[in-house]
Parts: structure tokens; sequence; C-alpha cells
């Protein structure tokens, strides 16, 4: 990794780990991606674009593979905070804790509080790429493919990808 998006990298994982987060608990995990691990995120998401005829996992992939790094945020496994607020879908939160977490890629039931909190590490992380002048782009593909490697064990995972190039290879695909 180029010294540079290693160094800005390292922000954005500060950043993540440091936004604000519901009732003060941390249920976020935050990951910088060795090259390995990007292989094998790469070999899945082409994977998945042959098996679903999904040209959105081959577009994904090979800009994660022309990619400079990779920082990965997700959301762990987590009980409600005890709002009883409904938005996951259940009257209270001993109803969410009582049912059992789905085994997805994307698993589930999940907190909307907890999403809200990686949304906003997810936030921060990117802002702190931009300060630095490092492009990047918040993937979930990158996210099913690292669930799918086994890189990271959240509930959800999105991925952003980090480049230093004189234009963007996020936006112009």
């Amino acid at each position: 990794m180029d010294k540079g998006i290693e160094i800005v990298a390292e922000l954005m994982r500060i950043a993540a780990i440091t936004a604000p987060k519901a009732i003060g608990q941390d249920y976020v995990e935050v990951k910088i991606a060795t090259e390995e691990e990007i292989g094998r995120m790469v070999d899945d998401m082409l994977r998945i674009a042959r098996e679903e005829n999904s040209p959105g996992f081959e577009r994904d992939a090979n800009n994660l593979l022309t990619s400079g790094g990779l920082v990965l945020i997700g959301v762990r496994d987590h009980k409600g905070i005890g709002l009883n607020c409904g938005s996951c879908g259940f009257d209270t939160c001993a109803e969410f804790n009582a049912r059992p977490r789905t085994d997805r890629v994307l698993n589930g039931p999940n907190c909307m509080l907890r999403l809200l909190d990686m949304g906003i590490a997810l936030g921060s992380a990117a802002k702190t790429a931009q300060i630095n002048n490092v492009d990047n782009r918040i993937m979930y593909r990158i996210g099913v493919a690292a669930k799918n490697a086994g890189v990271m064990d959240s509930n959800v995972i999105m991925g952003i990808p980090l480049s230093v190039s004189s234009k963007s290879i996020y936006y112009d695909r």
C-alpha cells in the first residue's frame, strides 16, 4: 500500500472509531484490509458477477482491484438499546433481542440506531479521506465480499476503497 494511502486509511480508522455512538456503546468494527484480503474479496465479487449475472459486482471488483487501499466498516451483533422505537420491525427491544439473527451475507434484523452508528462512522471515514484528497466511495458490494471471504464477521459491512490518481476511478465508471 502506498505510504500516503496507508496514513489516510489509518486516519479514517481513527475517525470511524471516534465517531459518536448511540448511548455510548460501540458495536462498530473497523478494519484496514490487507492485499491478500482484497484479493479474496475481488475473487468473490467476480464469482458473484458470473453466477448472478450482476455487472455491478464486476465493475466494483475492477474498481477495488485498481484501488490503493480499503477500509471496511461494519456493525457487530448487538441487542436493542431499550428505546422500543419499532424501527427494527418489532414492537419492543425485548422482541428484537429474542429474535434469532439470519445467517446471510447481511445478517439481520439490526437495531436502526446501531446501523445509524455505522453510517456516521462511514461518513466520518469518507470525509477524512476527502479532506486528505484521497478519492473514495462507500460500496456495499465490497461488504458482501468481505463477509463471504471471512474478512470480517459483522452483521452488515461496507467498504471504502481508496485511490490517488488524476481522476476519480469511482465516479466516471
